[in-house]
C-alpha cells in the first residue's frame, strides 16, 4: 500500500472519536502554550516596577522568549520528522512549564531572559507539530476549520493569562502567575501514552502494528492485509533532506513569500502580545482597564480563526488569508486615530481577529502547502524565520515608547507589517501547494471493508 492510499483514508474520512482526541490534545497544549506566552505581556507594567527597568529594557526581555521560540520552532519542528511527534511535543511542554515557573523566581532581568529564553524553545516547538499533527489526520473537507480549532486555544490561553493577571497580580504578585504554569508537566505521561504518531514516521521505523492500530481508528471500515506492505511519501523513500525539499518543486519562491508572511504576521501579533498592555496605559487606561484591551484582543483573534478556518475551507485559503493580512494593516493604522472608548474595544477585538487570528490561519495555510513527508520542517521553518520578526517587534516597539511619540505612529508602524504581509501571500504559487495537486490527482478510494491490494 502506497502512502497515497493512507493519505485518502484521512482525506475522506468522516470526523470521529480519533479524530476529535487529536483536536482535544492540540487545544489544550496550545492553551497552555499561549498561556505561557501571554503572561509576560500581562504582567509587564508590574515586572517594569518591580524590577526599575526602562522600555528598551522591557523590550530585550519580551524578546528573550521569542529568540528561543525562533530556535524551537526551526529545530523541533525539523526533529520531530526524524524522532516522532508525542515525545517532541512532551519535551516542548516540559520546557516551557519548568522555565516559565522558574521565572518567577528571578529577581532581575538577566536571569528573566534567561528562563525565558529556555521556556520559549518549548513554546515554539510546540507551534509546527501541532500544526502537522492535525492536518495529517484532519478530514480534507474539515481540515483549515479542525486546525485554526487548535489553535483557538492560543487565543484562550492569552484569555486565561489576563483573566489571572487581573485577579492574583495585585494580591500576590506577578511572580503567582508564572507559578500556575508549572502544572502542565502532569500531563506529558498522558501525552506519551494517548497521541498518535504520524503515518509516515510510523511506516519509516517499521512500527507495523502501531500503523495498524492508527489505521483502525482513522478509517475503522478499511480493512488492511495481515501481509501488506507500506511504502512511503516519496521524499522519504528517496531519504532526500527534508529542509532542501522545501525549495524542491517549484516550491522555493513560494517557501520564502511564507516565512516573509509569517515574519510580519508574527511582528504584529508579538508588538500587540508584549506591548498593548503598556500601550493602553500610556494612553490614560489603568492596568485593570488596559488587562480588558487584551482580553477583548484574544476573544477577537479566537473569533478571527474560527472564521478564518470556516471561510478557509468554504473558499480559497489563500485569499482568504490575503483578506485577513489587509484587514491587519487598516484596522491596526485606525486604532491609534479612535478616541471613543467604546469604539476603541470594537477596534481591539477587529485588530485581534485580523492579527492574531490571521497567524493562526496562516499556520493552517503552512500546513496544507506542504507535503506531509516534510510538513513539519516546513511549518517549523517559517514559524522559526518568523520567530525573528516576533523578536523584532517587541525591541521596535519598545525604542518607540522610549521615544514618547504619539499613540497612533506606535500602532501606524505595527500595521505596516500587515501591509507587507498582505503583497507576500498574494505572491505565493498556490497551484504548488500540495492540498491543490492532492485534489488534481486524487482518485476514488476503495470501499469500506474492501482489502487493498498489496503494493511493490
Amino acid at each position: 500500500m502506497h502512502y497515497s492510499e493512507l493519505r485518502r483514508l484521512a482525506d475522506e474520512s468522516r470526523f470521529s472519536r480519533f479524530h476529535g482526541g487529536v483536536l482535544f490534545w492540540g487545544a489544550l497544549i496550545l492553551v497552555l502554550d499561549g498561556y505561557d506566552l501571554a503572561i509576560v505581556g500581562a504582567a509587564l507594567p508590574s515586572i517594569m516596577k518591580d524590577m526599575g527597568v526602562d522600555a528598551n529594557s522591557a523590550g530585550f526581555m519580551a524578546s528573550s522568549a521569542l529568540v528561543g521560540m525562533m530556535l524551537g520552532a526551526i529545530t523541533f519542528g525539523t526533529l520531530a520528522d526524524r524522532i516522532g511527534r508525542p515525545m517532541l511535543i512532551s519535551i516542548c511542554v516540559g520546557l516551557f512549564s519548568v522555565f516559565t515557573a522558574a521565572a518567577g523566581l528571578t529577581s532581575d532581568p538577566y536571569s528573566f531572559s534567561a528562563t525565558r529564553f529556555l521556556a520559549g524553545l518549548g513554546i515554539g516547538g510546540v507551534l509546527p507539530i501541532m500544526t502537522a499533527q492535525m492536518a495529517e489526520f484532519a478530514p480534507v473537507r474539515l481540515r483549515a476549520r479542525l486546525v485554526t480549532l487548535v489553535f483557538a486555544g492560543y487565543s484562550i490561553g492569552g484569555i486565561l493569562a489576563a483573566l489571572i493577571a487581573k485577579q492574583v497580580i495585585a494580591a500576590y504578585g506577578w511572580q503567582s502567575i508564572f507559578y500556575t504554569a508549572l502544572a502542565p508537566v502532569l500531563l506529558i505521561p498522558f501525552i506519551l501514552l494517548t497521541m498518535p504518531e504520524s503515518l509516515p514516521f510510523l511506516i519509516k521505523r517499521n512500527r507495523l502494528a502501531e500503523l495498524r492500530k492508527v489505521i483502525g481508528k482513522l478509517a475503522p471500515g478499511f480493512t488492511v492485509p495481515a501481509n501488506e506492505r507500506f511504502l512511503p511519501p516519496l521524499g522519504e523513500a528517496s531519504g532526500s533532506s527534508p529542509v532542501r525539499a522545501l525549495f524542491q518543486n517549484d516550491r522555493g519562491f513560494s517557501t520564502a513569500m511564507i516565512w516573509i508572511a509569517f515574519f510580519m504576521g508574527l511582528f504584529m501579533v508579538y508588538a500587540l502580545s508584549s506591548w498593548l498592555t503598556k500601550l493602553m496605559a500610556l494612553a490614560g487606561y489603568s492596568l485593570g482597564s488596559a488587562l480588558n484591551f487584551v482580553l477583548t484582543f484574544n476573544i477577537g483573534a479566537m473569533a478571527g480563526a474560527i472564521s478564518g478556518g470556516y471561510l478557509g475551507d468554504r473558499f480559497n485559503i489563500k485569499y482568504v488569508l490575503v483578506s485577513f493580512y489587509a484587514l491587519g494593516a487598516v484596522a491596526l493604522a485606525l486604532m491609534g486615530y479612535t478616541s471613543s472608548t467604546e469604539l476603541l474595544f470594537i477596534m481591539v477585538f477587529i485588530v485581534g481577529a485580523s492579527t492574531l487570528g490571521t497567524q493562526l490561519l496562516a499556520y493552517a495555510y503552512a500546513g496544507e502547502f506542504y507535503p506531509l513527508a516534510i510538513r513539519s520542517t516546513g511549518v517549523g521553518f517559517a514559524s522559526g524565520i518568523g520567530r525573528i520578526g516576533g523578536v523584532v517587534s517587541p525591541l521596535l516597539i519598545g525604542w518607540l515608547v522610549s521615544l514618547k511619540l504619539p499613540l497612533e505612529q506606535n500602532f501606524f508602524a505595527i500595521g505596516i507589517a500587515g501591509a507587507i504581509g498582505t503583497i507576500a501571500v498574494m505572491l505565493i504559487n498556490h497551484s504548488r501547494s500540495a492540498a491543490m495537486q492532492a485534489r488534481d490527482v486524487a482518485a476514488p478510494l476503495a470501499p469500506a471493508g474492501v482489502q487493498a491490494g498489496a503494493a511493490g
